[in-house]
């Protein structure tokens, strides 16, 4: 369970840290079945010649195993709400990024969308995101490696969440294309200090679906193994009444 400090600063922050969050050898079995999916070896660094590999979503039983682990489902239920999230079956996307001297070209700040709201299925960037968070509960950042400052840890913005809800609160249910709010959010954000998601195996960061982040090149030696998967809501959040930790962050945000 979180402690009462940790929500706190998951409200102020936007995101919290929970360490060991499954254990590590489910973290190994899982990066073993991303590597052979990878086509590249663990051991011959010559085989990794694209900064970035993405792999869509796993179902396989160490992936189910992390993602249900009973410490990771606590935390949902207290910062979203018993019965207020979707049960996940697996995991992804993975973005395995390789040490390398070319760009990744997919490492500006950005906020993630939500909801596909009639944008073409093949165009990301034009699905949606509004106040109430549609079709997002949480951002979750699942640790498989090691990482460190040089291991291309995700770029967190801290606090930037309370900056992005009076962007979206004048367009109501429609909400902003992910491009529109993200060329919105990002100058709004440029004042947030900067925090780096490094951690071991097993730790999981669980931010505020409004949380400005981004990749960065990978400066280090070892392959960083990372999955980005949303937390499914059962409804959207309640931005006039609702009581949750993710709510209370909107609703300060609108000064509700």
């Amino acid at each position: 369970m979180l402690t009462d400090d940790q929500v706190t600063r998951f409200i102020e922050n936007g995101f919290v840290k929970v360490e060991q969050a499954f254990p590590e050898e489910t973290a190994a079995e899982c990066r073993t079945i991303l590597w052979r999916e990878t086509g590249c070896s663990p051991d011959d660094p010559a085989t990794w010649t694209e900064p970035v590999i993405r792999i869509n979503g796993h179902t396989e039983e160490p992936f189910r195993d992390a993602a249900n682990n009973p410490r990771l489902t606590a935390a949902f239920d207290r910062l979203v709400g018993p019965g207020h999230w979707a049960p996940r079956g697996g995991l992804g996307t993975f973005p395995i990024r390789f040490p390398s001297a070319t760009a990744p070209g997919d490492d500006g700040w950005h906020l993630d969308a939500s909801f596909q709201g009639g944008a073409d299925p093949g165009d990301y960037f034009s699905y949606r995101v509004n106040v109430a968070s549609k079709g997002r509960a949480l951002l979750m950042l699942f640790l498989f490696s090691e990482i460190d400052e040089n291991d291309a840890p995700t770029r967190i913005r801290v606090g930037s969440h309370l900056d992005v809800a009076p962007l979206l609160a004048p367009y109501g249910e429609d909400g902003l294309t992910m491009r529109e709010i993200s060329a919105r959010a990002i100058p709004a954000t440029e004042h947030r200090p900067i925090t780096l998601a490094t951690g071991r195996p097993g730790d999981v960061y669980l931010c505020h679906p409004f949380l400005v982040h981004s990749a960065q090149a990978h400066h280090g030696t070892r392959p960083r193994f990372l999955a980005q998967p949303p937390l499914d809501p059962v409804k959207p959040y309640d931005v006039d009444h609702g009581t949750s930790p993710v709510e209370q962050a909107i609703r300060r945000s609108l000064g509700k």
